[in-house]
């Protein structure tokens, strides 16, 4: 099963939308898709709006492929169970967030070799066939309890994200997340 999410906090109808049409394109009768409050409603796959926190974690665990957006939840998530991940960071300039902060995430856990990065709705189709053809060792994995070096690192990018924080509101916004990251609130 693929199971295709955009998190709690916000509607991702581009990803779905290109989830879709992979999944219509592929044949695919196995995938679900989480979609939010998202204005488009999906015709080739499965969907629910919402899950709660058990449902959401009973699909990853059945899921040979995530696709998400860039959220913290869920990478962290699919680490812990060492489920392949395609992520698709949502946009500032789209308005689909306030700004690039899920660009910057994915580009960082994309270096370290952890997650696989969709930079638009083109490159979706390529990364999402990749990661079905993963090998299990090639998956990155992480303890709940993460490494001191991982934990260095996200505190680390967080801090420079920080520095770089120009307003009041956006260096609220990284703090709130930081945060977030290390309670495992965030989606």
């Amino acid at each position: 099963m693929i199971l295709v999410t955009v998190g709690s906090q916000a509607p991702f109808d581009r990803l779905i939308r290109a989830a879709d049409d992979w999944a219509r394109t592929r044949s695919r009768s196995d995938v679900f898709a989480q979609i939010a409050s998202g204005s488009y409603v999906p015709m080739h796959m499965q969907y629910s709006r919402f899950l709660n926190p058990p449902e959401f974690k009973e699909k990853v665990q059945q899921a040979g492929v995530i696709v998400a957006h860039a959220g913290m939840g869920s990478i962290i998530m699919a680490l812990e169970l060492g489920k392949p991940i395609v992520v698709m960071p949502r946009r500032g300039h789209l308005l689909e967030t306030r700004n690039d902060h899920q660009v910057a995430a994915a580009k960082e856990f994309s270096s370290r070799g952890l997650v696989v990065v969709a930079q638009d709705e083109n490159e979706l189709p390529e990364k999402i066939d990749y990661a079905g053809s993963m090998r299990v060792e090639d998956i990155g994995k992480i303890d709940r309890g993460a490494p001191q070096a991982l934990i260095t690192t996200i505190r680390s990018f967080v801090d420079r994200s920080l520095a770089a924080a120009t307003s009041k509101e956006s260096r609220q916004t990284r703090l709130t997340l930081l945060g977030r990251v290390f309670h495992q609130e965030v989606d």
